[in-house]
């Protein structure tokens, strides 16, 4: 990493900060595969840490740094905010609070369950949000709707299987997408969520814990259906069954979730696909055709 892009965060983490800070020590951090990240640790003992991209994904760091302060703002998990952002040395940073997290026991996953079903009883007067955000790095649009099937199909689905076509998607799989899109309303019979604040991209790598206190970080947040985010975390190995206990205790899930899970982890696989290539597409394939059967 050049000096003048050090030098230019230390600037800016100071200025935000309103404390001189003076990097002693720079250390990489495992992170996700779009962006860099690091931890700067100060002469003072300080630390932060810090997600760098091209100069071009500045809106994204944007974007998430407004959702980290949305979710703050809920007062109910413990979420890193952000200190600043901006452009050094041609390329766009984030600097967020740095925690030290690790691993928990099934208590502190209950109570990430019971804090997770608080979250999403914050509500907003319509689905989506104040602002277009990025799921992994894959534009997210957040246009308000009042209509949840609506928002699902225009906003989350469609654009993804545009993506997908542009992409090299079969059309076996468009064109039974296609077929799904038109039908979407039939799953939700006498089913109407609420705008719930969501997350967006809860996964188990986006989870951690800080002296066994939940954490949740790398949001991509909107107002939306609380399912969505529960069938987040049943996608990608899922979380301990304390976590959706508690969860149930606290908001007990509609029955018609068991089949919607379905319908909205395809949103993630199909992202998954437009990212990372034709791996995805045959769980998106599967998802879809579940779909289909449970509508003939």
């Amino acid at each position: 990493m050049t000096t003048p892009l050090l030098a230019d965060i230390a600037s800016a983490i100071s200025a935000a900060s309103g404390k001189p800070f003076r990097i002693a020590r720079q250390l990489d951090s495992a992170g996700g595969c779009i962006n860099r990240s690091l931890v700067l640790q100060g002469q003072d003992g300080r630390r932060f840490f810090v997600k760098l991209n091209q100069a071009a994904r500045l809106s994204m760091f944007e974007a998430e740094a407004a959702g980290l302060v949305e979710l703050g703002a809920a007062e109910v998990l413990r979420i890193p905010l952000p200190l600043t952002h901006g452009l050094a040395a041609g390329q766009s940073f984030l600097v967020i609070e740095w925690l030290d997290l690790g691993r928990a026991g099934n208590p502190a996953w209950a109570q990430l369950g019971e804090q997770l079903a608080r979250l999403h009883g914050k509500s907003w007067r319509a689905f989506g949000w104040y602002r277009d955000n990025t799921i992994g790095s894959t534009p997210q649009v957040n246009s308000e709707t009042l209509d949840w099937v609506e928002f699902y199909r225009d906003q989350r689905l469609q654009p993804q299987l545009e993506l997908a076509a542009r992409n090299g998607a079969a059309m076996r799989l468009l064109n039974d997408a296609d077929r799904l899109l038109s039908r979407l309303g039939e799953f939700f019979p006498g089913y109407q969520p609420q705008a719930s604040l969501l997350h967006g991209d809860l996964w188990s790598g986006n989870v951690g814990f800080c002296a066994a206190v939940p954490v949740l970080f790398d949001p991509a947040v909107y107002y939306g259906d609380r399912e969505s985010d529960l069938a987040m975390t049943e996608l990608f190995s899922g979380f301990p069954s304390a976590f959706y206990a508690a969860y149930q205790a606290a908001w007990p899930l509609d029955k018609g979730y068991a089949i919607r899970k379905s319908l909205y982890q395809l949103y993630h696989l199909l992202n998954h696909f437009n990212l990372f290539g034709e791996a995805y597409a045959q769980q998106s394939q599967r998802a879809i055709d579940r779909l289909l059967a449970e509508l003939s």
